[in-house]
């Protein structure tokens, strides 16, 4: 069996049998019931059930009035970009608050808490931005999985709180600091929890036993630990883990790694990073019909469409430089590709691309200005998310504007825009489930001087 720690010491659980109020909490009104014709979906992980930034939701708000969608509850949270997560009537925040790590679960509907489990973390961000985590937690089979900045990934009860077990990632494998500390995404299926690890020990992912937390395989490879998620997709009928690696390195490596999810075995890879040493892959791979993938960066050489061969090769089937996304996921809608690309705010913009050839077909970069404190400033959703559900794209951006997008080939109509929030750092992608929109207001608000919080809408539309 390969070395590996496991502690279980410095852990503060407050359980609840009940859901309980507390301090950080504003409940502002009941939601709508919802929809007996209403299909309603789980949002376990990061980008939902799918991988994909998409939910199979439906009754879902078209329109709302003037000043916004109705605020359910808002919960006052720490640093950290992580999305919270939905199985059921549980939600996971995972957050780091006065330099602790902060898992709770809430109830969705009233945000009524269960429990809340802290451990200290004082990690800091070496470019001075958020401290606090870059995962989200994963809800699998009634646990939660996490991943800390100091590589601390643990396993959570979801029922009671109580920790299961726990790994330092950094100690086993020599995991660095990185750029902006260690951000993948777990990845939970079938009994292992699949993580993108790098570092001196030269294992470039593993899995791990999802109920001990032991190591089931390891997959040597140079490249280091990216921010984008892994995921699971099915090639010419065998499911294989895809696996976007690419952190900080000197020289500058990173690509996709094609593997065997039950051995650990690698079938390809195919390099695909900038060679700017101060730059990452962050945008998880996007499955695309035909056993294609598309991978993405922003700092240099932008996107590449691949294509998996019957023997599970990796080829290239075009490139294109401008289809630059940072960390948003782009959506693949009637064979073409929409999406916010873009480095920097003043560079950023919303495209459309042809998924068969790689052509952009339209971009689009939407300014307009808004006024804080008597002073007027060019507004935008810059470096924004797309989220599908019920026939329709929900933009946020990066500012906490929210609008509905009508996304065609031909261009985009925005409709039913409104600033929930203006506050920086924005880049949350937000979920849904059961007919909720939960957002996170990851900085202060700029007009009010709010805290970061997450906020609870109501999107039930009423029949």
């Amino acid at each position: 069996m390969k070395r590996f720690s496991i502690l279980l010491i410095g852990l503060s659980v407050a359980l609840a049998s009940a859901q309980d109020d507390f301090d950080r909490l504003t409940f502002h009104t009941a939601a709508k019931p919802l929809s007996k014709e209403a299909k309603t979906e789980d949002w376990p992980r990061f980008l939902g059930l799918n991988d994909d930034a998409t939910s199979g939701e439906t009754h879902l708000l078209s329109e709302w009035p003037e000043s916004g969608p109705t605020l359910v509850w808002e919960v006052e949270k720490g640093e950290g970009y992580a999305c919270p997560v939905i199985v059921g009537e549980r939600l996971v925040l995972y957050h780091n608050l006065k330099d602790v790590d902060i898992i709770e679960c809430l109830h969705p509907e009233t945000g009524k808490r269960y429990w809340s489990f802290e451990e200290p973390n004082r990690y800091r961000d070496r470019f001075g931005y958020s401290n606090g985590p870059r995962a989200s937690a994963v809800i699998a089979d009634g646990h939660i999985y996490t991943l800390a900045p100091n590589s601390w990934m643990r396993c959570l009860n979801l029922e009671s709180g109580e920790q299961v077990w726990v790994r330092d990632l950094a100690t086993d494998y020599g995991i660095p600091q990185y750029f902006f500390g260690h951000g993948p995404n777990p990845l939970v299926s079938d009994g292992k929890v699949f993580m993108n690890l790098g570092g001196s020990k030269g294992i470039g992912v593993a899995a791990f036993d999802a109920k001990t937390g032991e190591t089931v395989w390891e997959t040597p490879h140079a490249w280091g630990s990216s921010y984008a998620s892994p995921i699971l997709a099915t090639f010419h009928g065998q499911e294989k883990l895809l696996v976007y690696c690419g952190g900080e390195s000197r020289p500058s490596t990173g690509g996709l790694l094609l593997i065997d999810p039950k051995t650990g075995e690698l079938h390809d890879s195919f390099p695909w990073r900038a060679e700017k040493y101060e730059s990452v892959n962050a945008s998880t791979p996007l499955i695309i019909p035909g056993n294609r993938v598309l991978i993405t960066e922003t700092y240099e050489i932008g996107g590449c469409l691949l294509q998996v061969g019957e023997d599970f090769t990796l080829s290239k089937v075009w490139t294109a430089e401008e289809l630059k996304c940072h960390w948003s996921q782009p959506l693949f809608m009637d064979g073409h590709l929409y999406a916010f690309t873009g480095r920097n705010e003043p560079d950023a913009g919303l495209d459309c691309w042809d998924a068969a050839t790689g052509e952009r077909k339209w971009r689009e970069e939407m300014f307009w200005k808004t006024e804080i404190d008597g002073r007027t400033f060019g507004w935008s959703y810059f470096r924004g998310s797309l989220l599908r559900a019920d026939g329709r794209v929900y933009a946020l951006g990066e500012l906490g504007t929210f609008s509905t997008l009508e996304l065609t080939p031909d261009g985009v109509t925005e409709n039913h825009r409104v600033e929930l929030f203006s506050a920086q750092q924005s880049w949350t992608l937000p979920a849904i489930s059961k007919g909720l929109l939960y957002v996170c207001q990851n900085q202060r608000e700029m007009k009010t001087g709010s805290s970061p919080r997450l906020r609870c809408y109501d999107f039930r539309r009423a029949d």
